[in-house]
C-alpha cells in the first residue's frame, strides 16, 4: 500500500476519535420560574453605598423554600447594588435587569473565607485559604445566572495593588463560581472587573455559557475569563472575552492534588467566540492539568491582539494528560506566538509533587486556521522524558509581520512529534512527520 494511503488512513482514524461531539447542541433552556421576588422585597438599596450583602442572602435562603415548587427567580432590578460575597440555592434562576449591576465590595472583610479547593491544596495566589467567589454555588442543581444584559462588577483594581504589592493575606475571589453543581446556565449579562477568574465551574457538569462579555484591564495581573475546571459537558459559545491573562483556560489541578482527586476535565466545546488576551493566551490548557484534559472540540474563534493565541501549558510533576482536542476555524489577527506547547510551564504548590510524574500530551490537532500580523508561528517545546506525539496540523496560513523570525525560524520544536499538511510558512521538521500506531515513523 502506498506510503501517502497509510498516512491518510491513520490520520483519518485519528480525527474521528477527536473532539466533545455536539455538547453545546444538548444545551437546555432555563425554566420559567413559578415564583419571582425582587430584591427590594428584602431592604436592599441600589444606591452603589448600601451594603445589600444581607439582602441577598436573605432573599435566597427565602427562595430555597420554592425549590419543590419548581423553582424561584430573584429580580434585580436597574440600580447600583453593592453586596459582598453571597451564596446561590438549587432552582434559582438570578436575573438582572437592563441597568442593574451588581458592584463587589472591595472591603476583604465583606468577603468569607473558605477552605482551598481540593484538587489544589491551597489558593491560586498564596498558601493557605481563598476568599469565597462574590456569587457562589456549592452542590447546586438547576441554577441559572442571567439577565437583560445586566452587569457584575468584581471592581477588582484593589485586588490586583494587593496582588501586585504582595499584601493578599488570602487567595483572590472570583466573580462566579460553581462548585460541584450540574445543570448550570450563565447567559446574557456583561462581568467587569473580576479579581482573579470571572466565571469558574469546578467539579461540575451540563454547564452552559453563552452570550456573555467579560473584561478586564490588559494590566490586570492574571486575571482568567472563563476557567471549566474538572468539569465535563461543558459548553462556551456566542460570547466576547477580553482578559489580561487568559481569555478561556481549561484546568482540572495542581500536581498531587489533582492527581490525588483525579477529575478531568471532559467533552466541552468551544464555539463562536472573540477573544482577547493580553499577557496570556486567548484558549489555553493547563498549567494545571494534572485530573487530565481530553475531548474538547474548539471551533469558529476569533483572537486577536493577544500575546499567544492557543497555548497547551504543562511541566514535569503535573502528571494528567492532555488529549483528543480538535481545534478549527480559527481567525487570528495581531498575536505574537500562535500556537504554543510548553512542558516545562508553571510553578509547583508545593514540595509534595511527584518529580516523575510526566505529563502526557498526543492527540492534538491544529486545522483549519488563518493568521494576520502574527509575530511567532509557533514553539513546541516537549521534555525528553514525555516528548509531546501526534500533533497534526492542517490547511494553516500564517501571515508573519516585520518583526518575526525567517521562516525557517518561525516554527521553534523540541521533543514533539507529529505531522503537517497545507501549513505556511513551513512547520519544523518534527512535524512533518506522522507517527503512527505501530512506532513507525512516515515522512511526508
Amino acid at each position: 500500500m502506498p506510503v501517502a494511503l497509510v498516512l491518510l488512513l491513520a490520520l483519518s482514524c485519528l480525527i474521528r476519535s477527536y473532539g466533545a461531539g455536539n455538547v453545546c447542541d444538548l444545551g437546555r433552556r432555563p425554566n420559567t420560574r413559578p415564583h419571582s421576588v425582587s430584591i427590594l422585597e428584602f431592604g436592599a438599596v441600589g444606591d452603589g453605598k448600601t451594603l445589600n450583602t444581607l439582602a441577598f442572602q436573605n432573599a435566597v435562603f427565602y427562595l430555597k423554600s420554592f425549590a419543590d415548587k419548581g423553582g424561584a427567580q430573584l429580580y434585580v432590578p436597574p440600580g447600583r447594588w453593592l453586596t459582598g460575597s453571597f451564596n446561590l440555592t438549587s432552582h434559582l434562576t438570578l436575573f438582572l435587569e437592563k441597568d442593574a449591576v451588581i458592584l463587589a465590595s472591595q472591603d476583604p472583610l465583606h468577603w468569607e473565607v473558605v477552605d482551598p479547593l481540593p484538587s489544589y491544596g491551597r489558593g491560586i495566589d498564596l498558601p493557605g485559604r481563598r476568599y469565597m467567589s462574590l456569587i457562589n454555588g456549592y452542590m447546586l442543581h438547576d441554577v441559572v445566572v442571567t439577565g437583560d444584559n445586566g452587569t457584575i462588577d468584581g471592581q477588582g483594581l484593589v485586588w490586583w495593588d494587593r496582588f501586585n504589592s504582595h499584601s493578599l493575606k488570602n487567595s483572590r475571589p472570583h466573580l462566579v463560581e460553581f462548585v460541584s453543581s450540574e445543570n448550570v446556565i450563565v447567559s446574557n449579562l456583561t462581568f467587569l472587573n473580576a479579581p482573579a477568574y470571572t466565571i469558574h465551574s469546578v467539579y461540575c457538569s451540563h454547564v452552559n455559557i453563552h452570550k456573555v462579555t467579560a473584561n478586564t484591564s490588559p494590566e490586570s495581573p492574571d486575571t482568567i475569563g472563563i476557567v471549566p475546571d474538572s468539569s465535563y459537558n461543558v459548553c462556551i459559545q456566542d460570547s466576547s472575552i477580553n482578559m489580561g491573562y487568559d481569555a478561556i483556560s481549561l484546568k482540572s489541578g495542581w500536581d498531587e492534588y489533582g492527581i490525588s482527586y483525579a477529575r478531568p476535565t471532559a467533552n466541552v466545546e468551544i464555539r463562536n467566540v472573540y477573544l482577547q488576551a493580553a499577557s496570556g493566551a486567548s484558549i489555553s490548557f493547563g498549567s494545571e492539568m494534572s485530573g487530565g484534559i481530553s475531548d474538547v472540540v474548539v471551533r469558529d474563534v476569533h483572537i486577536h491582539n493577544s500575546l499567544s493565541g492557543v497555548a497547551f501549558r504543562t511541566t514535569k510533576g503535573r502528571g494528567g494528560y492532555m488529549k483528543e482536542i480538535d481545534v478549527s476555524n480559527i481567525n487570528m489577527v495581531n498575536v505574537g506566538t500562535a500556537f504554543l506547547a510548553n512542558g516545562s510551564f508553571g510553578t509547583h504548590p508545593d514540595s509534595g509533587f511527584d518529580e516523575n510524574a510526566y505529563p502526557l500530551v498526543s492527540h492534538i490537532r491544529l486545522h483549519d486556521i488563518v493568521g494576520e500580523n502574527i509575530s511567532v508561528a509557533g514553539e513546541f517545546f516537549g521534555t525528553k522524558e514525555s516528548p509531546f506525539t501526534s500533533v497534526l496540523l492542517s490547511n494553516i496560513s500564517l501571515s508573519m509581520n516585520s518583526e518575526s523570525p525567517d521562516d525557517d525560524d518561525s516554527w521553534r520544536c523540541l521533543y514533539v512529534e507529529g505531522s503537517s499538511e497545507s501549513v505556511v510558512p513551513e512547520p519544523c521538521f518534527e512535524l512533518k512527520s506522522f507517527e503512527s500506531s505501530y512506532g513507525r515513523a512516515v515522512a511526508l
